[in-house]
């Protein structure tokens, strides 16, 4: 967990959301070059290379940082996601983070848009689309579906050429 931490100067060049409103004040930081920092650690430890860090909108505050963990914790839901939706809300003891902006390297699987929706989270911003198993731009598109009872605003794209260099790369060496 990286409580408070100040991290480098936020920039989004080229960057293309979808959004109805402009982002908050507070993300000068590098919140999306954090979860890169958090993705590479999982791939030095072998894990697929996602990571994620979980913001408070308001405060600009990272309230939680981390990496798939699936092979180390023998947890099929162990991904960066999931671990810093986990931590935030069972810290604070709330189901619903309503305030928490979610920035990931790689769009979030069905059970993590999933898990996005039930925490009720403001903002999802991810680096690459997956087409293969992603779950909110491709696959089921939680976030389309009428059983969605809260869709969060979506950003897609930032920085997704790193994202797909640094998948890649870590399946090419298992190769």
């Amino acid at each position: 967990m990286f409580e408070g931490r100040e991290v480098d100067g936020y920039a989004t060049p080229g960057f293309k959301c979808r959004m109805t409103t402009q982002p908050h004040p507070h993300l000068e930081h590098d919140f999306m070059g954090l979860a890169f920092r958090q993705a590479e650690a999982a791939a030095a430890r072998d894990e697929v290379p996602i990571g994620a860090v979980l913001v408070d909108s308001t405060t600009g505050q990272v309230l939680a940082a981390d990496h798939n963990r699936v092979e180390e914790l023998h947890d099929p839901t162990a991904h960066a996601e999931m671990l810093v939706i986990r931590a935030v809300s069972t810290g604070r003891k709330e189901k619903r983070l309503p305030l928490c902006d979610l920035y990931v390297t790689l769009e979030p699987c069905p059970m993590c848009a999933t898990a996005i929706s039930f925490a009720r989270l403001r903002r999802l911003i991810f680096a690459a689309r997956d087409p293969k198993g992603g779950g909110v731009e491709h696959g089921p598109k939680i976030f389309q579906q009428p059983t969605c009872h809260h869709r969060p605003e979506l950003f897609g794209g930032l920085d997704e050429t790193r994202s797909a260099t640094l998948l890649k790369t870590f399946f090419q060496s298992k190769r």
